[in-house]
């Protein structure tokens, strides 16, 4: 019998904290709000931050918290409209973008100034004389941006990246782990493009790439709407102003500026 005082008081004990613990929680209860689980659930959970924010997750925050619906790009109108949908607001249409690698330098047309047997990495790679190519500002080709690309849009054709804008979604993983910074993302509808990002005058970029830029400036004073500048010895296309007219590739002698099918 001189047990069961013992075991009546913790008994009593424990239902009373119980019941504490259960009034505290309905107390200091947040409530959520059902819609951010289903915006979660809608987007496409790669993280790749080309909404602005460092995840889906905070994006989901910030759409419930009134951001636009219309910044995921990886999720395009399919993803837009089922957002405006949960949120109850008007659905406003995504610039659809495409990445695209600035270098043309392959294996045919550029030579090789050692035999690189490291990690295979473009980072690595990169640690030893700035890559084992002639050309220091072009793609290393190991494929660091094959292998954060989720949707296999990438692959290494004679030793460069080659971007399939079939598959692209825009998603900017990629231009992120480049450390030639040679992937830039560009709203698809405007698809001239510059395949070069050598810094070195014309002479030593001839020299080292049959396909690099010599910056001679005759795309410059062809545009009409003064959309390309040569800065830094190869040319820029400020997409803001280009018109898709193709005057540049006409005017490129070397055939470094190209318009795609896209």
């Amino acid at each position: 019998m001189d047990y069961i005082l013992p075991v009546l008081v913790f008994a009593t004990i424990g239902a009373v904290a119980g019941i504490l613990l259960t009034v505290v929680s309905k107390i200091f209860e947040v409530k959520t709000d059902e819609r951010l689980e289903m915006l979660q659930e809608t987007l496409p959970n790669i993280n790749c931050g080309a909404c602005g924010y460092s995840g889906c997750g905070d994006y989901a925050q910030a759409v419930l918290g009134g951001e636009d619906c219309n910044l995921c790009k990886p999720g395009g109108e399919n993803v837009v409209k089922k957002l405006s949908s949960i949120m109850d607001v008007e659905e406003k249409k995504s610039e659809i973008v495409k990445a695209f690698v600035k270098c043309g330098g392959d294996c045919n047309v550029t030579a090789k100034k050692y035999v690189y047997k490291g990690i295979q990495s473009c980072r690595a790679s990169n640690q030893f004389y700035s890559g084992s190519k002639v050309c220091t500002n072009g793609c290393l080709g190991f494929g660091d941006c094959v292998n954060v690309c989720p949707e296999g849009a990438i692959c290494i054709d004679n030793e460069i990246a080659v971007i399939n804008p079939i598959k692209c979604v825009g998603c900017g993983l990629c231009v992120k782990t480049c450390p030639n910074n040679l992937i830039v993302i560009r709203p698809e509808h405007q698809n001239v493009e510059v395949v070069c990002s050598s810094t070195d005058i014309g002479k030593v970029t001839r020299a080292i790439c049959r396909n690099g830029c010599i910056g001679c400036k005759m795309c410059e004073r062809k545009c009409p709407v003064n959309a390309i500048k040569v800065e830094n010895n190869f040319a820029i296309i400020d997409y803001s102003k280009c018109t898709n007219c193709g005057e540049c590739v006409e005017a490129c002698k070397f055939g470094v500026i190209k318009k795609s099918s896209i």
